[in-house]
């Protein structure tokens, strides 16, 4: 069995057992789905985050378990890469059967995970955090979902670059194929990890959200605060961003 299949059997028996687990974690739809999405091409270390992140240890525990500032990154970083990863897949899977230049691939797979992401995963499944109202989610979510976006392209297109050159990888009838897209999705995830941790810190972007009712006494604790403006520190975000992005987009310019 080779590296590539022996990973899909195990991506599968990790959405499995995320699909037989799914009450041992009392997250909203979206995320739930977002977790699933994720493992099919995170495989295992979907898996391991969703048990290190989001299953209730112990009944009655879950909103606290979750608290932790890491964890929260973890799901509003799983949360952008599931949307981000319908688009830039799909688009991937579409531009193989063409032959265009790396860089204009890499464009076209950054516009359609973007608008998928901000418009569909971010907005329209998010959009009880905006009062229910789609036109406002869709301004709030417009910067952090450029913003991880960013990060996630910055990963997954260096991978893709690199690893891609071949006529044997670069066909979607190949298992090597679908691989080495797994494997840009987790570098994607990884590099925006840093940049959905300052997002969720600065109450611009929602990390893991618990249905478990929460205690009397403890409702207060998890009303969150308006966004706090932070000027100078956005534009560095969007900075450190824009040049990992263009980082990526010379590589290809390169390949």
């Amino acid at each position: 069995m080779t590296a590539p299949v022996l990973w899909w059997v195990l991506s599968g028996l990790s959405i499995a057992f995320l699909l037989a687990d799914w009450r041992q974690a009392p997250l909203d739809l979206t995320m739930h789905a977002g977790f699933v999405l994720v493992t099919a091409f995170l495989g295992p270390l979907g898996l391991v985050l969703y048990l290190l992140a989001a299953r209730e240890p112990l009944p009655g525990m879950h909103r606290r378990y979750i608290r932790a500032r890491w964890k929260q990154a973890v799901g509003s970083t799983l949360h952008c890469v599931a949307g981000d990863s319908v688009g830039i897949v799909g688009a991937a899977v579409l531009v193989r059967l063409v032959r265009i230049p790396m860089v204009w691939e890499l464009l076209i797979e950054y516009a359609a995970g973007f608008l998928v992401g901000w418009l569909v995963f971010q907005s329209l499944f998010m959009k009880d955090m905006a009062g229910g109202s789609y036109g406002r989610a869709v301004v709030q979510m417009l910067f952090p979902e450029w913003l991880s976006m960013n990060g996630v392209m910055a990963g997954m297109g260096s991978v893709m670059v690199l690893g891609m050159r071949g006529a044997a990888t670069a066909s979607p009838s190949r298992p090597t194929f679908w691989f080495l897209m797994s494997l840009a999705l987790a570098t994607g995830a990884l590099v925006a990890y840093p940049l959905n941790w300052w997002l969720v810190a600065h109450q611009l972007k929602h990390g893991l959200m618990s249905t478990a009712p929460a205690p009397v006494h403890d409702r207060a604790a998890h009303a969150a605060p308006p966004p706090r403006v932070v000027p100078g520190q956005r534009l560095a975000a969007s900075a450190a961003s824009v040049l990992l992005l263009l980082a990526a987009l010379a590589l290809a310019v390169g390949a």
